[in-house]
């Protein structure tokens, strides 16, 4: 068992005393072994009375060991200055008024790296402290997050290097030697720098969007929407720039919902799913717009949209992580991000999207819109 008091003998019970503090766990009939965290008690005199599993993995400290020990002996932590932790904090003493210290990262010997948090009990507000309880958890997460973020400054940072050393080339030149260059030249010249740097607007626009969403502080200015017409007008763009007519099929259900959506945001969600449709698939590309049952609970109508190509598809291991950050369906550049900023988008206006295999053997993505009518038309 790993959690018990000391005795006067120095043997050890299997449980910690019974005492008026509120939280007591084995009064709730919770195991302290079941928690995720690493959880360590120390009692009203600074000794130890319970070491759960978690924390023995956390610390490598065997829990028997711990268990009657000085809480600062059993849990030497010090602050990333080296100083030790329950020397600055003095949790039996200092303001009466204390309730707990906040997460923060602190040392365990040996130079292992824990997210710490305290929380003091006391009998009653002002009263001496009863319970120490000591909250732990591994930093892996917090790493695993750390280097996604560094993984995406350094893919960023790499899509950018190639549009910016085009445009400041071009630039250069172009300044240097305006005189020896015809016009048709200047022209293509500056046509390079100009989509270069719309390349690089939507790179930034990207990060924007991606920080939002992570943060949950995506903005959803609602607008009636006409989702066919607003296919077709991106069908129309491909078509004018030398897709074959006949390789977009758009089939619109009618009547539709009235919808009302942000219509730049969808915009980028169409934009990005025809466009992996055509960059990454083969043969026609089905568009299919239709009625549905809303994907929010309160609300009868949705609108569906359908993207569907006839290539090689998305292999089965592949599809759950296909909304993840850096995924990519084929070596074809791109940053990977489109497809994770396209669910933040569909899931801010309270929609959903999935992934699944098309009739034609291809890929098909498909997102469901809440219709979302504001209350006074409702």
């Amino acid at each position: 068992m790993s959690v018990g008091t000391s005795s006067a003998s120095g043997a050890r019970d299997v449980r910690p005393p019974s005492v008026s503090c509120p939280g007591d766990l084995a009064e709730l009939g919770i195991d302290p072994d079941d928690l995720p965290d690493g959880l360590v008690v120390a009692d009203e005199h600074g000794h130890v009375i319970c070491f759960n599993a978690a924390a023995e993995r956390i610390t490598a400290v065997r829990a028997e060991d711990a268990l009657g020990q000085r809480l600062d002996k059993a849990l030497p932590l010090e602050d990333l200055e080296g100083r030790r932790w329950w020397q600055l904090t003095d949790p039996y003493g200092g303001l009466a008024i204390r309730r707990r210290q906040p997460e923060r990262n602190l040392l365990l010997p040996g130079g292992r790296e824990v997210l710490v948090s305290v929380r003091y009990v006391r009998g009653e507000p002002t009263g001496p402290v009863c319970r120490v309880v000591v909250s732990l958890r591994d930093t892996e997460a917090r790493r695993r997050t750390e280097r996604s973020h560094a993984e995406l400054i350094a893919t960023v940072a790499h899509e950018l290097r190639s549009p910016l050393t085009s445009v400041k080339g071009f630039t250069a030149t172009l300044l240097a030697k305006w005189e020896r260059f015809t016009d048709d030249q200047k022209r293509l010249m500056l046509e390079t720098v100009d989509a270069d740097a719309d390349r690089v607007t939507r790179l930034i626009a990207e990060l924007l969007d991606i920080s939002r969403i992570d943060s949950g502080r995506l903005e959803v200015r609602r607008q009636p929407v006409d989702i066919g017409a607003a296919v077709g007008r991106h069908i129309q763009a491909y078509v004018a720039a030398g897709q074959p007519a006949d390789r977009f099929l758009l089939r619109v259900e009618q009547p539709l919902p009235d919808l009302w959506a942000d219509p730049d945001k969808i915009d980028q969600v169409l934009s990005n799913l025809i466009e992996n449709a055509v960059r990454h698939g083969d043969g026609t590309v089905t568009i299919d717009v239709t009625a549905t049952a809303s994907p929010r609970e309160g609300e009868d109508t949705g609108t569906s949209v359908t993207v569907s190509d006839e290539g090689p598809g998305i292999p089965e291991e592949s599809m759950d992580r296909v909304f993840t950050r850096f995924w990519r369906g084929s070596k074809r550049g791109g940053t990977g991000l489109g497809l994770y900023i396209v669910k933040g988008i569909v899931e801010a206006h309270g929609g959903a999207i999935e992934v699944g295999r098309a009739p034609g053997g291809g890929a098909r993505f498909r997102f469901t819109l809440p219709v979302a009518a504001p209350a006074y038309l409702t």
